[in-house]
């Protein structure tokens, strides 16, 4: 049995003023066949996995590149046509292969390329025939089109948001992909579109018991997988917003019924999955109470929309001049994108002291710059943080602490957003004596940060960040869905 596996993925917010080229891939992650390390990546864990589950099942893995930018605007046609086609080129080389399993994000937008992932696929079943079993992994913050299905034999979508089951859902793909190989199971995909776009992060309820039970279905009467496709609201495409995908053995029928089911259950919730956010003074109010009712630990600051997992640019400024102006101290922040802030602290070395002006700079929505005279407090040439098993590059790195205070202010040069409190230990900030730790995430942290925080406290801030599905000015999404139109399935009584 011979099995090609490769990774192409980013996330496109159409909005953001930060383009995306091959720059930005190989700043990120970006591995040629065979170099994957064997720790797993957000959207490429099928590939150790699989060469993992060959060399202890005795099948051939031919693994092609594997590269991931940060989320961020479209990505350059010619970087996009230069990646699909070095995969493609290298599944050629491959052939004759039983299977074709892939690490796709599927969010991605290029400039001429409304679907992306459609278009990979449709090539990749164009070179590897009708018979030949293609499955792949996903993102739940992605669009599902109809082209996707029509070229995948089995997809599933992680589960959780934020993000931790991405290597279990991995090994489910590959295993589901195996089973499919050895002629165990016939695996057929149904979809039901949900006509609505929210947030549904499964940290809390309803989420929470939804995708408990949804899983519980997993393996049992003939369902294969199920998977909620979130959507992706910052992506302008015509196929943006929520769909339930089901896959069954052989059972199309089944298949579609559940998948209207749990699509109409999951309809019946929106108004009530999204997180609670404050406005910037009352949440920063809330943190200040929360932080004098339980001193023990610090409290947690999300600046939920200035996010660089969702594609902006993170180097918003407005949460912390505010905290600044009502005279908050002994905090952390991380981070704040300002390669050139960066640049002139490792110039400057550890220990100098100087004048800086800081984030504000991909444009006016998230603030002004901050001027500040600043200790640097530490300057490294590469530094990261996990994300569960995985390595995250925040490129070179400068931590700052504004003279007269004790806030330290964590400025990277890769954009990432935060998840691990470990991006405040690696750069030699003690985040556990903090009283609050100010991040730039929208919930991809609470796994990480919930157990070292007495709050979490989730303020929406102004960004970039298109956060009102109801009034985004969308040309090419649908504009028939929830909240922009109350009832869209007419299931309201």
């Amino acid at each position: 049995m011979r099995i090609f596996t490769a990774s192409l993925a980013t996330e496109t917010n159409t909005f953001s003023p930060v383009p995306t080229d091959m720059n930005a891939f190989k700043a990120a992650f970006y591995a040629g066949p065979g170099e994957h390390p064997d720790t797993p990546t957000l959207c490429s864990s099928v590939v150790p996995i699989l060469r993992r589950r060959g060399r202890e099942e005795g099948f051939t893995v031919i693994e092609g590149t594997s590269c991931w930018a940060e989320p961020a605007g479209l990505i350059q046609r010619q970087t996009y046509e230069t990646l699909r086609d070095l995969i493609l080129a290298e599944l050629k080389a491959a052939l004759p292969v039983d299977g074709v399993v892939l690490g796709l994000h599927g969010a991605m937008a290029a400039q001429g390329y409304d679907d992306p992932e459609g278009d990979f696929l449709a090539r990749v079943r164009a070179i590897v025939g009708p018979d030949v079993l293609i499955a792949a992994e996903f993102d739940p913050h992605s669009h599902l089109t109809a082209l996707r299905v029509a070229n995948l034999d089995l997809m599933a979508a992680f589960l959780e948001f934020p993000h931790t089951d991405f290597e279990q859902r991995g090994e489910h793909v590959v295993e589901l992909a195996l089973r499919a190989l050895r002629g165990e199971i016939k695996p057929v995909i149904s979809t039901f579109d949900c006509r609505m776009i929210t947030i549904f992060p499964t940290s809390r309820e309803p989420m929470r018991s939804f995708v408990d039970r949804m899983q519980a279905m997993e393996g049992k009467g003939g369902v294969l997988s199920a998977s909620v496709i979130h959507g992706f609201m910052a992506g302008d495409l015509p196929d943006m917003g929520t769909r339930i995908v089901v896959v069954t053995d052989n059972d199309k029928v089944k298949g579609d019924a559940l998948a209207a089911q749990l699509g109409r259950e999951l309809y019946s919730l929106r108004k009530t999955t999204a997180m609670p956010m404050f406005d910037t003074e009352a949440g920063l109010d809330q943190a200040i109470a929360m932080r004098a009712a339980h001193p023990e630990m610090p409290v947690t600051i999300a600046d939920v929309w200035d996010n660089p997992g969702g594609g902006v640019a993170g180097d918003a400024t407005y949460i912390l001049r505010r905290m600044l102006n009502r005279g908050m101290d002994n905090f952390a922040v991380a981070t704040i994108w300002d390669p050139i802030a960066v640049t002139f602290c490792h110039a400057a070395g550890e220990g100098a002291e100087l004048s800086l002006r800081v984030g504000g700079k991909s444009g006016p929505e998230g603030g002004e710059p901050l001027d500040l005279r600043v200790t640097v407090m530490k300057v490294i040439d590469a530094g990261w943080q996990s994300f569960r098993n995985s390595r995250v590059t925040l490129g070179s790195v400068a931590v700052v602490r504004p003279v007269g205070t004790n806030i330290d202010i964590v400025l990277i040069t890769s954009r990432t957003q935060t998840y691990e409190p470990d991006i405040f230990s690696n750069q030699g900030v003690d985040f556990a004596e903090k009283s609050y730790l100010l991040i730039k995430s929208t919930n991809h942290f609470y796994a990480g940060f919930q157990p070292i925080s007495s709050e979490i406290v989730y303020i929406a801030a102004p960004t970039s960040y298109p956060t009102n599905p109801a009034t985004t000015p969308y040309r090419k999404a649908s504009l028939e869905l929830w909240p922009r139109v109350a009832d869209p399935l007419g299931l309201d009584v």
